[in-house]
């Protein structure tokens, strides 16, 4: 769905041949794996025979799905959405294959020697890392390289060892600095499940969404919550409070010593 295109005075002009070449898709079968009233919507507009949703969707959608997959609302959403392709007939073996692309290298950058990968900004308030915060992780972790990510229009310190590619990589180029880092740290979901998906160092700082539901699918990954570090494979009853606090300038020496051990220093600036 193309949020972006239909905002301002002409979204209705703009909206019409969307609405047009939607109702010529005309599937056998639509999986809302959304489960939102829009989501529903679309998959209604789509002239889609039959549409399958989850027990847990919500806002009235609901009222268009021909058949629902009985989910467990508090698990996670990758298995959530699994129960909902089980439901369709799909066969889920015990392992799943993420096809990610390799990505694309970047120009005049340098894969070695090591970094550690920093995706500090989300489009949420709130989540977003302070500039002290992440001077401090570039500090920390000196010499080691730090490579900042993502988009922002904030101007960071020019540090020794502080790589910033803000607002310099497309997705593909992304993908490649997260299959290569030696490390990856991420408050913004979308690089934290790429980096999930094809890399097992990684670290995801949460807020106030639970890691539990919405966290890196991968055992091998830490999940930082309101002051604490933990593998994302701990168990589910682990108690977190549902707003947890922001990341501050203080939590930096902890994830510094979780990431150290892991980062091969480069021998020629040691």
């Amino acid at each position: 769905f193309p949020r972006g295109e239909f905002q301002g005075i002409g979204a209705p002009k703009s909206l019409l041949p969307w609405l047009k070449k939607t109702r010529e898709i005309r599937p056998d079968l639509a999986l809302d794996f959304q489960g939102l009233l829009r989501s529903a919507l679309i998959a209604k507009i789509s002239g889609a025979k039959e549409i399958y949703g989850m027990s847990d969707a919500r806002g009235g959608s609901r009222w268009f799905y021909d058949r629902i997959a009985k989910v467990n609302r508090r698990g996670h959403a990758i298995n959530r959405c699994l129960m909902l392709a089980e439901c369709a007939g799909a066969t889920i073996g015990e392992s799943l294959r993420c096809p990610l692309p390799t990505g694309d290298p970047l120009p005049r950058f340098d894969e070695y020697p090591p970094f550690v990968l920093l995706h500090p900004f989300a489009r949420a308030e709130g989540k977003s890392l302070s500039n002290a915060v992440i001077e401090e992780f570039a500090r920390a972790l000196a010499p080691t390289r730090l490579v900042v990510v993502g988009q922002s229009r904030r101007n960071l310190e020019a540090l020794e060892n502080c790589v910033d590619l803000t607002n310099k990589t497309s997705l593909l180029q992304l993908i490649r600095l997260i299959r290569i880092a030696r490390f990856v740290v991420s408050v913004d979901s979308g690089p934290m499940h790429i980096a999930a998906a094809v890399n097992d160092r990684l670290l995801s700082i949460h807020t106030w969404t639970d890691p539990h539901r919405v966290g890196p699918y991968n055992p091998n990954a830490w999940v930082w919550k309101n002051g604490e570090l933990f593998p994302a494979n701990a168990p589910g009853n682990t108690k977190l409070r549902r707003c947890g606090r922001r990341f501050r300038r203080k939590d930096v020496p902890a994830v510094a010593e979780l990431i150290r051990p892991l980062v091969p220093l480069d021998p020629m600036v040691t």
